[in-house]
């Protein structure tokens, strides 16, 4: 039996998953590090902790592998838009910026400034956010140009490691399509971009696509890890691009909704010309001919453990559930807003607070909870509704997550959405689209839907109830009134924080 690895580098720790030939995970390893926050707004990592706990999650499989040689290929899903400023040596000049580093205000408005709001969404489809790479850059060049004078290029998390495990400095389109410095479209590194915001373009990597051989294994990391220096490394894509490939997201009209601590709703795009003007992320998909769409909400499955922690200590989550499953569609009046951080999409503000709307002396602990549950999936709806604004068809979401393993979590997606929802039976989120990445590179496969047909598989069917999809069309008209109801109010409730 053959097999691939999928290496997940996500924010908190790394997953290392072995994946054989019919799709099957065999192997798993997790291995931790630590994030600094130095200061308030500042997160921050060392790019060799994460290279050093791969190798050991790598060398633990391994270990428990009868013949490791039989690992033909390994490829990667990494956080997104971190920076790595890396030396003419390959050595990083400073601890990895991260994706959720908000230091950067002030350069995303240079940013608009520079290249002015309608340029910038026609160049790199997005809007200029803090979580970005390019502001990281520029807030590097002002604060530290001493360092940014020695930066031979920037990496993204995941090609920093695969730099150290294969030797190539590289980088794909969809983790590219993170960094405000991509053309979209086009598919090549801007160089109006550039050369507006001052970057030299020679910090800018090789671009590869997602599939594509990079390298193999080097020598002395085949030692360290066990594996064989001969086993092929495949460049890898962003952790979302990676997700919607290890959810079978490869075709148009079917759509992600994935409930972690925030929430995404992502869509396939089979072109990269439609104008979104900055509401949602436009980004490259692991399948390089292909781009996806996708919304954030900030605090999804967050909103609930929130809850739950101030006002349910006492019971377990599925308790909680209960409770709100007693209660009806619109939780008896009361309406939620999921912005107890801020808010992404559609509305990008930071100060923005949640609400409880329409409270009232007869509504219990349950009927809150539903509040929780409908308003988390009432922001998720803001992002399908502007996908389905610009023409796209939506009618089948894959949903993963914690929203996924809720019957009645499942149940409210399919009548908010309007569409039909279904769950996964394996599902391993970012990590097994690494491995279909690395299983179509080692030629498995030709193609990524074939080999998702046969990794991915489908477990539970929700279909819409049409009386509960006329009443919450009715509710979601009044939930995106909420925003711009209580906006203002918020804002000066900001200064008594």
């Amino acid at each position: 039996m053959s097999y691939v690895i999928g290496v997940d580098l996500g924010t908190s720790a790394v997953k290392v998953l072995l994946v054989s030939k019919t799709g099957e995970v065999v192997d798993e390893e997790s291995k931790s590090y630590p994030l600094y926050h130095d200061q308030p707004g500042y997160s921050e990592q060392e790019p060799n902790d994460w290279v050093k706990q791969t190798k050991l999650a790598i060398k633990a499989i391994t270990d428990r592998l009868d013949d490791p040689a039989k690992i033909e290929g390994l490829s990667f899903s990494g956080q997104m838009h971190g920076l790595v400023l890396v030396d003419g040596n390959g050595e990083p000049l400073r601890r990895a910026i991260l994706w959720n580093d908000t230091r950067t205000t002030g350069e995303c408005r240079e940013i608009e400034q520079n290249i002015g709001l309608e340029q910038l969404h026609l160049i790199t489809k997005n809007p200029a956010l803090e979580g970005f790479t390019l502001p990281k850059l520029l807030w590097v060049k002002k604060h530290q140009p001493e360092l940014f004078q020695k930066a031979s290029t920037f990496l993204l998390p995941k090609d920093y490691l695969r730099y150290c495990l294969a030797g190539d400095i590289s980088m794909d389109y969809s983790d590219a399509a993170g960094t405000l410095l991509l053309n979209v479209a086009e598919k090549a590194w801007s160089e109006e971009m550039c050369e507006k915001n001052d970057i030299p373009i020679s910090l800018c990597p090789p671009l590869v696509g997602s599939y594509q051989q990079t390298g193999t294994i080097l020598e002395a990391v085949a030692k360290e890890t066990g594996l064989s220096s001969t086993c092929k490394v495949f460049a890898g894509g962003a952790d979302n691009a990676c997700g919607a490939i290890g959810a079978g997201i490869l075709e148009d009209g079917v759509t992600l909704s994935s409930t972690g601590t925030s929430g995404v709703v992502l869509s396939y795009e089979a072109t990269g010309d439609k104008d979104f003007q900055g509401q949602v992320h436009y980004f490259n998909h692991g399948d390089p001919s292909a781009f996806y769409t996708m919304g954030v909400t900030l605090a999804a499955g967050y909103s609930l453990s929130w809850f739950k922690d101030t006002f349910a200590k006492d019971i377990s989550f599925d308790q909680l559930v209960m409770e709100a499953k007693a209660s009806t569609v619109g939780a008896k009046g009361l309406l939620f807003t999921p912005y107890i951080v801020g808010e992404r999409t559609p509305h990008p503000d930071s100060a923005i607070r949640s609400s409880f709307i329409g409270v009232h002396a007869n509504h219990t602990r349950g009927d809150f909870a539903r509040a929780v549950i409908e308003g988390i999936t009432f922001s998720l709806n803001e992002s399908v509704e502007i996908f389905r604004s610009k023409g796209k068809k939506i009618d089948k979401v894959v949903a993963i997550g914690g929203g996924a393993k809720s019957d009645l979590w499942l149940q409210i997606q399919a009548d908010i959405f309007n569409a039909e929802v279904v769950t996964l039976s394996n599902e391993q989120g970012p990590g097994m689209g690494a491995a279909i990445l690395a299983a179509v590179g080692s030629g498995w496969y030709n193609k990524l839907e074939d080999c998702a047909n046969d990794f991915v598989s489908q477990s539970k069917i929700y279909q819409p109830i049409k009386t509960n999809v006329d009443k919450y069309q009715a509710l979601f008209k009044l939930y995106q009134q909420v925003y711009h109801s209580t906006k203002q109010l918020n804002h000066q409730l900001a200064m008594f924080r």
